[in-house]
């Protein structure tokens, strides 16, 4: 075990230091996309995205957050119910004009977990401030914007040859990497068809935590094919286990759902639980606790990506703006809209470039223009609290 990690320090990022403008209206807006094909995991099969959006507006400027909660408990404890309920209660009372960004987390810590619905929020903030400044989210953050590794996630398929025309699909874009979607009995045999076919793609494999430390000798069949990671073997709610089955494997592991805040990296980098981290900062609590996350791994050595949640253009833009920070190395969830939705909430959507790199973009907040009548041509729900 390696204590370092127990007791160095990770300081906030500049943005913790900003403060929290007047608002003069708050809304929250449930909204429904349909995909373009629906997205399974060994949980789960979604055919669209219901996403809860904050709208925050002060003085002209609009400001805005996305939860990646689903409606459903599918995927995390916390759901768009609970998010709307934490916020309206719990968070919403706390945000007050002056304080910085700091002092609301700080005061939002005795309400324990529901880092969904705290990203929400701080996101929304986050993105106002940045528009009122004029200046972009990753500047604000004290970032300097860069080229985005691109990557894409593939759900479970019916059959190994619809999992290897959906690779074939995927290649057709110079993705810098492709992962697969692993579940127990759709797992060696369908991750050996796709290195066989492509001995040089770089590749993971993602469990979503379908499998038990008894399948270790199972799971160590994978070490065969040169994959880059094997993501979430087991429970959501472990580390230890995954420890020990990391020391049985030659592929790293990389701890998604584990990791709920900064506390959580430590026990994992510590334990050696991982060789590798997803971000998600919409599911940590923010961009403010992923650069924390971020800079520990760094200083760990161990490489981070920012993973995604199928989320709208808006949420798409904050991990875009979050991967500026440079402990992020290792290529993300970040794809082509064009994958998801036919039409998206915001423009300009992701695109690769020839290289397969993502432009990061400039305009100001999160650098994308929120188009407000095709938020209301997909919404399900507006409730207006301020």
């Amino acid at each position: 075990m390696n204590h370092h990690y127990f007791h160095c320090d990770v300081p906030l990022s500049p943005a913790a230091q900003a403060r929290i403008p007047v608002l003069q209206r708050i809304d929250l807006i449930t909204v429904r996309i349909p995909y373009i094909r629906p997205f399974s995991t060994s949980v789960h099969t979604w055919a669209a995205k219901e996403a809860l959006l904050l709208r925050l507006e002060s003085d002209g400027v609009v400001g805005w957050g996305e939860c990646v909660a689903d409606p459903d408990p599918f995927y995390a404890s916390e759901t768009t119910q609970t998010v709307r309920h934490i916020f309206k209660d719990f968070l919403l009372p706390l945000i007050t004009p002056g304080r910085t960004l700091a002092e609301l987390l700080d005061s939002w810590s005795p309400a324990r977990g529901h880092g969904m619905a705290k990203a929400m929020v701080e996101n929304a903030l986050l993105d106002l401030i940045a528009r009122q400044q004029g200046v972009p989210l990753h500047q604000l953050l004290g970032l300097t914007a860069r080229p985005i590794q691109s990557g894409v996630a593939l759900g479970i398929q019916p059959s190994i040859p619809a999992l290897l025309d959906a690779v074939a699909d995927a290649m057709q874009r110079p993705y810098h990497r492709v992962k697969l979607k692993i579940m127990q009995g759709k797992d060696v045999e369908w991750v050996a068809a796709v290195r066989q076919a492509y001995p040089d793609l770089p590749l993971m494999a993602d469990a979503n935590g379908d499998y038990r430390l008894e399948h270790a000798p199972l799971l160590r069949e994978l070490d065969a094919f040169g994959l880059t990671m094997i993501e979430q073997p087991l429970s959501y709610s472990d580390i230890v286990q995954h420890a020990v089955l990391q020391s049985q494997l030659a592929t790293p592991l990389c701890l998604d759902e584990s990791i709920h805040d900064l506390d959580d990296a430590r026990s994992a980098l510590a334990l050696d639980a991982a060789r590798i981290i997803n971000i998600k900062q919409g599911r940590v609590g923010g961009m403010i606790e992923s650069l924390r996350i971020a800079a520990l791994c760094q200083q760990a050595g161990v490489g981070v990506w920012s993973g995604g949640m199928d989320e709208t253009g808006i949420g798409r833009a904050f991990n875009l703006q979050l991967q500026a920070a440079p402990g992020f190395s290792v290529p993300g969830d970040t794809a082509e809209t064009s994958r998801y939705f036919r039409e998206d909430l915001v423009e300009p959507g992701v695109v690769l470039g020839d290289d397969g790199y993502i432009a990061m973009p400039s305009g100001p907040g999160i650098g994308v223009t929120v188009l407000e009548e095709r938020v209301t041509r997909y919404t399900l729900n507006r409730e207006r609290i301020l």
